[in-house]
């Protein structure tokens, strides 16, 4: 990785400069010639005519909904900035879903500002970095300058593909600082943004404004809708591409299924959504095992939980347990069967009208059944269910909501959400499983360290539900015939 030029050694420690480095006192090791070199001949790049982004009209529907919700009141929302990952590298940047949602950019820096135009009605404007300034030598000797990053866009040009008059943000702190009357803002992704009001807000109004954000995006607009479809199925292209190379996994480590996953994730999309769970054997039995550094053997299970992100930042959630070598194990396909089965009780309880809950009762209420049939619990199933004692095996709820966030709408109140109510457009996740540790000796040695997951993406309709993900197989005929056609 290239070094940046602007020193950072001490004076005393730097080669000795010659008169001419040392009369240009703005970046000290820079002639005035080289200086002066880099400031002239650059050809004009500016973009005309710019098409508006795909979302440009949904995300003026979305402010629209916001400046009703907090008449009278400044609204600030922030992308966020860098953060180090060590030394002078930083993390990938990923713009706050908030601000995303409410703009399409995903720039580090920006600031969506709301200002009320009265008692009610808003004038937005979005603060930006501008191009990097060529005249005082930003755009190659900053570390975040044009030359070291590439190229961003001009105000005029982020105007036109976002819909939105667009201003300087390094003059948007001392504004703030100044401005009057009520301000609500989206905390914990820029700390110059927050201190700028800090005698302004406060943290409850602000966790209003924060939970309104979680709840709107809970029924996706149609853009959004699409979005999702195009994640699930660049998903479903990644599990066939991971089932294509077991034989190398086996050779390697789990390590292999992550990065094979990625490279569609990147090639199709954004990112992945999240860290991928390629848990082969008894790491299908951590729930969140991104570790991804195990054997992948013959004859054990490989349970793969990974979602491909699109460019506008919605995630896929999908999950497939996988017999490593094609085919299960009479025990395997017993416990495989039984989450199946469970899931579709689930799926079935996901429609309009229906309590958020009720997918989860139904998916439990059958685990809790091939339980007690097993002999690990004893009945009567009410009694389980009562109790909760299936929980030893199956662990966690079944399903959240989708979008942006991986388990999107995280912030919404709980009545409108656990305890709500189901409605068109709403996506969520129905993922049921068994889960035997290795070391679980209150139950037959033959279910120790396996675990089993099956999880989709279900968007809720006008009359009913419709599976997103049901390009991949979910019964276990139909993995092992579908497994056999890609390795064939």
């Amino acid at each position: 990785m290239a070094d940046e030029l602007t020193p950072e050694t001490p004076e005393e420690e730097q080669p000795k400069k010659t008169h001419k480095q040392r009369k240009n006192g703005l970046y000290p090791g820079v002639s005035d010639e080289l200086a002066e070199s880099m400031r002239t001949g650059w050809a004009d790049t500016e973009l005309h005519g710019l098409e508006p982004i795909a979302q440009a009209g949904h995300t003026a529907d979305r402010r629209a909904a916001l400046s009703a919700r907090f008449p009278g009141e400044r609204l600030v929302v922030p992308a966020g900035r860098l953060k180090t990952r060590s030394n002078d590298t930083e993390y990938p940047f990923r713009a706050s879903t908030e601000y995303a949602y409410l703009t399409g950019d995903q720039t580090e820096n920006g600031v969506l500002v709301l200002e009320p135009t009265g008692p009610a009605g808003h004038t937005a404007t979005i603060y930006l970095l501008p191009r990097s300034d060529r005249e005082n030598g930003e755009f190659w000797l900053s570390g975040q300058g044009e030359l070291w990053v590439g190229r961003r866009h001009s105000l005029t040009e982020a105007e036109q593909l976002l819909g939105i008059p667009a201003s300087d943000v390094r003059e948007l702190a001392e504004a703030l600082t100044e401005a009057e009357g009520p301000v609500r803002c989206v905390r914990g992704h820029d700390p110059v943004i927050e201190s700028a009001l800090t005698d302004k807000v406060t943290k409850e109004r602000d966790e209003e404004l924060r939970v309104y954000l979680s709840e709107a995006r809970a029924v996706k607009d149609a853009f959004e809708i699409g979005e999702l479809q195009k994640a699930v199925d660049s998903t479903v292209r990644g599990f066939e591409d991971v089932v294509k190379v077991l034989d190398k996994a086996e050779a390697t480590s789990e390590r292999y299924i992550e990065g094979t996953f990625f490279l569609r994730a990147r090639v199709e999309g954004n990112d992945v959504g999240y860290g991928s769970i390629c848990a082969a054997g008894p790491h299908a039995c951590t729930l969140h095992w991104v570790r991804n550094d195990g054997d992948v053997r013959s004859g054990d299970l490989l349970l793969l939980d990974a979602g491909v992100e699109t460019h506008s930042l919605y995630t896929a959630d999908v999950t497939r347990t996988l017999p490593i070598n094609g085919t299960y194990t009479d025990i395997q396909r017993k416990i495989y069967d039984a989450v199946y089965a469970s899931q579709e009780a689930g799926i079935a309880a996901v429609k309009p009208g229906a309590k958020f809950r009720d997918f989860h009762d139904a998916s439990q209420h059958v685990l809790a059944e091939k339980l007690v049939e097993w002999g690990l619990l004893e009945g009567p199933v009410e009694r389980v269910l009562e109790l909760g004692l299936q929980r030893r095996w199956t662990l966690h709820g079944t399903g959240h909501m989708l979008g942006m966030d991986v388990h999107d709408c995280a912030a919404a109140r709980t009545e409108a959400y656990v305890d709500g109510t189901l409605e068109p457009g709403m996506c969520l996740t129905v993922e049921p499983g068994l889960y035997f540790q290795a070391d679980d000796l209150t139950v037959p040695e033959e279910y120790r360290g396996v675990g089993v997951r099956i999880e989709d993406d279900i968007l809720v309709t006008e009359d009913g539900n419709r599976n997103l993900s049901a390009g991949l197989p979910r019964t276990s005929t139909e993995v092992e015939a579908w497994m056999a056609r890609l390795k064939g």
